[in-house]
């Protein structure tokens, strides 16, 4: 298999990130709020297609006011549709690079796996032949994978 992971990101570039995504969740902590998983279940979810419809009825509502609701009002109904309008192409921003450092990660840890357990299974070769070195890195590294106990199953006579 081709490595695809074959260039390391800096250290400093890592840590920049971390600085800005720290930045981001300190800029928009005072406005965020967190949803249990039944709210989330129960609530109506607005996407892509149904913004033209909120964004149409909200800028109808302020042509006609008189047909609002009393029990909502239009700077609630204002606030809701400019903040919808406004991280709906965040989130989705948010979202695509989310599987981009996905994507990365996962290939990144999938060859460092494959490469360990190549070099594991060289170094378990290794011991068996009497390599010099070998069986102390084997004894080493075979902690991380315990034996499981055989079930001894018993005959009935």
């Amino acid at each position: 298999m081709k490595n695809m992971h074959d260039e390391s990101i800096p250290k400093d570039v890592i840590d920049q990130v971390k600085v800005k995504v720290e930045e981001i969740q300190t800029l928009m902590s005072p406005f965020f709020i967190t949803l249990t998983t039944e709210q989330r279940q129960k609530m109506l979810k607005m996407g892509e297609k149904a913004l033209s419809f909120v964004t149409n009825a909200n800028s109808l509502s302020k042509e006609h006011p008189e047909l609002i609701p009393s029990f909502i009002t239009q700077e609630d109904f204002d606030i809701d549709v400019a903040d919808a309008t406004e991280l709906l192409p965040l989130e989705n921003n948010l979202l695509t690079l989310a599987s981009q450092v996905n994507d990365t990660a996962m290939i990144a840890g999938s060859e460092a796996y494959n490469n360990a357990l190549l070099f594991y299974n060289n170094v378990k070769l290794g011991a068996k032949n009497n390599v010099p070195g070998a069986k102390e890195v084997y004894d080493e590294l075979k902690t991380h994978f315990p034996r499981r106990k055989r079930k001894v199953e018993t005959e009935e006579v």
